[in-house]
């Protein structure tokens, strides 16, 4: 019995603790300090007035992508790896261990499906560890 009693509390306290809420949210509802149309928007000032005299200046941005190292099997990296991604996504890598070069062009063709033949894959899995790992990677 003590444990009805208790729960029925637990539960005349929660609904009480709703109604409240539903109650202050409706103040403020009818306060004007609420408004529901804005929800979700954010509030940011307009931009800057620009002028015809203003000036604006805009740098160079590199659309070049990175040379490889020369090699043979630098062909058929350009080519192969080009299809998916920029070269810089080699040459932007920290020297990596041989093993880890065969393992990502093997996920690159398993795992992702580049459309690399076996023949091709071996050369450039072996450019790749001729060039970019830490013993033969050069800055």
């Amino acid at each position: 019995m003590r444990l009805v009693k208790r729960y029925f509390a637990l539960l005349l306290g929660g609904s009480l603790a709703i109604v409240l809420a539903a109650g202050l949210l409706f103040a403020q509802v009818e306060q004007r300090s609420y408004a529901p149309a804005t929800l979700g928007q954010l509030q940011q000032p307009p931009p800057a007035a620009l002028t015809e005299d203003s000036v604006y200046q805009v740098s160079a941005y590199p659309l070049y992508p990175p040379e490889l190292a020369e090699g043979e099997g630098r062909t058929e990296t350009e080519s192969f790896c080009s299809m998916c991604h920029s070269t810089r996504f080699i040459t932007m890598q920290p020297p990596l261990p041989a093993a880890t070069w065969e393992a990502e062009v093997t996920k690159m063709r398993k795992t992702l499906g580049a459309p690399i033949p076996d023949a091709s894959a071996a050369v450039i899995i072996k450019y790749l560890q001729a060039h970019y790992t830490p013993d033969t990677r050069k800055q």
